[in-house]
């Protein structure tokens, strides 16, 4: 099994304790019942893309359950589970980019875009409803409204916040080739 560094683990404490303040205290209500605009997907989708997999999904999971806990509503395991998900996929970006060579550009935004996208449909239109249905006995109308919503939003705003996490995490890696003679 491999070992988280140090450095991994402070990003997931880290990482959750912002998600939690973002997603508790910057959400944005929204039209649909029980749905926000939310801001942490786009830290989400930027640490899970530093630190892999394991930690974006474990950022989620602590994050999300952190935040459903706190509204005293109980924890909506299947929103949180869809969250950690979430993390974990993007995460699996990390082989696609290489913004630890401080390399990004157009094409690296555009993957990393497509990507969260794609994610963000995964989560909110398949995983979170199914699992609603299955596991809280939900009524897909209602679920398909609150998916559609959460996921839009949230790919909109991953697509600001992280975009911007990203180019400003380039920025200060330096290049490769960019120390050498010419």
């Amino acid at each position: 099994m491999k070992k988280f560094s140090v450095k991994t683990i402070v990003a997931i404490g880290i990482g959750a304790a912002l998600f939690f303040v973002l997603g508790r205290f910057v959400a944005i209500p929204s039209p649909v019942p029980n749905t926000s605009i939310s801001v942490q997907y786009g830290l989400l989708a930027f640490m899970s893309v530093v630190y892999g997999p394991v930690a974006g999904a474990l950022i989620g999971f602590i994050g999300h359950t952190l935040i459903d806990f706190s509204y005293g509503w109980g924890i909506w395991w299947s929103w949180v589970i869809a969250s950690a998900v979430f993390g974990a996929l993007m995460g699996l970006s990390t082989k696609v980019l290489k913004l630890e060579e401080g390399e990004l550009g157009k094409k690296g935004l555009i993957k990393f875009n497509v990507g969260q996208v794609v994610c963000h449909l995964i989560c909110w239109m398949v995983i979170a409803p199914v699992l609603d249905v299955y596991m809280m006995g939900e009524p897909w109308d209602k679920l398909i409204a609150q998916g559609l919503m959460a996921g839009v939003a949230n790919a909109v705003t991953t697509a600001i916040v992280g975009s911007l996490l990203c180019i400003a995490y380039t920025a200060t890696k330096t290049k490769a080739g960019s120390l050498t003679k010419e």
